[in-house]
């Protein structure tokens, strides 16, 4: 009577593990990287985590608003696998303008936003006008972007000395990185407009079934296109954080960024309650995926080694979602 009692508790914490199974391992590693990696818990290293976050924390705000519109199955739902090329294609004009065509800051931004706006607005005509898949219509657009930026650089890094640019990198701002300040004024904005507007709500209900959004008459196309707009704009912002994290543009740079985007977003869905991706978790997420990429980069890692482990951290967050959600069923 005792086993027969004991195995309906036991398998109670099957879910439990497999839905905490990321989180469980994030926090292995970081408490590995504390205890062996010199200085992971200085202030210092603290603070250059914040600064060197900032890019891929507006990213991945940006990619999380989209995921809440399309719904969270990375092959059918929600994606954009073109932010961080849009967001490179932005640096790198904003770079060829100030140190190529002597262009002032704010020339060259009005250069770029409009072309990584019209990268969201392509992804929007793709996805919610034509019907792709958002998968293979962000990863094509990606492609195509990144050999843009290739053109418009010439296949080059490029420098930028611009006290702006160079005040984003270095000053703060009530003790808080610059960066990170502007990262946390995207994740503000993009909050507010999920959470707390009428767009946002019709924006989840689409997210969470388009069928019953439909039966229920409410808006489907136009607030899925405006996501996609928004994650463009969201690149944007990135790209200046890009410039300022690395004092340049570099082409091929959206490809870790790409890895690291994703797996940041759908990380921080492990945080929420029902296990769905988030604006808040997609910023935290960004911020301990910075904090792993440092502590291995101080304990002299192999890069390659680096990118298989957050591969393989990747794979675990959706066989954990997946495992997850066939156990709610």
């Amino acid at each position: 009577m005792s086993l027969a009692l004991a195995e309906p508790s036991g398998r109670v914490w099957i879910p439990r593990i497999v839905s905490h199974a990321a989180l469980i391992v994030l926090a292995l590693l970081l408490a590995y990287l504390a205890l062996r990696a010199p200085n992971f818990l200085d202030a210092q290293n603290l603070s250059a985590i914040l600064r060197q976050s900032a890019p891929l924390a507006i990213l991945a705000c940006g990619l999380s608003v989209v995921v809440i519109g399309g719904g969270d199955d990375v092959v059918s739902g929600g994606i954009d696998l073109s932010l961080p090329a849009a967001a490179v294609l932005g640096a790198g004009i904003v770079s060829y303008q100030l140190s190529v065509a002597g262009s002032g800051l704010g020339a060259a931004l009005a250069l770029a936003l409009p072309a990584v706006l019209a990268v969201g607005a392509v992804n929007a005509l793709l996805v919610v006008g034509i019907g792709l898949t958002p998968l293979l219509a962000t990863l094509a657009t990606s492609v195509a972007v990144s050999g843009l930026t290739r053109l418009v650089t010439s296949n080059r890094r490029i420098n930028v000395s611009n006290a702006g640019i160079d005040w984003i990198r270095d000053g703060s701002v009530a003790g808080i990185p610059a960066s990170m300040a502007l990262a946390l004024i995207v994740f503000a904005a993009l909050a507010f407009l999920v959470h707390r507007t009428r767009w946002g709500a019709h924006l989840q209900a689409v997210g969470a079934s388009r069928a019953v959004a439909t039966l229920t008459g409410l808006p489907t196309r136009g607030p899925v296109a405006l996501s996609y707009l928004l994650a463009a704009g969201a690149a944007a912002i990135a790209a200046i954080a890009i410039l300022a994290r690395g004092s340049g543009s570099s082409p091929g740079s959206e490809e870790p960024l790409l890895l690291e985007m994703v797996l940041a977003t759908f990380l921080g869905g492990a945080f929420s309650r029902r296990r769905t991706v988030t604006v808040w978790g997609a910023l935290l997420g960004a911020v301990l995926v910075t904090a792993l990429s440092t502590g291995f980069a101080l304990l002299q890692v192999n890069i390659f080694w680096v990118s298989g482990i957050k591969g393989c951290l990747i794979l675990l967050v959706l066989v954990a979602a997946a495992l997850d959600e066939r156990l709610r069923r």
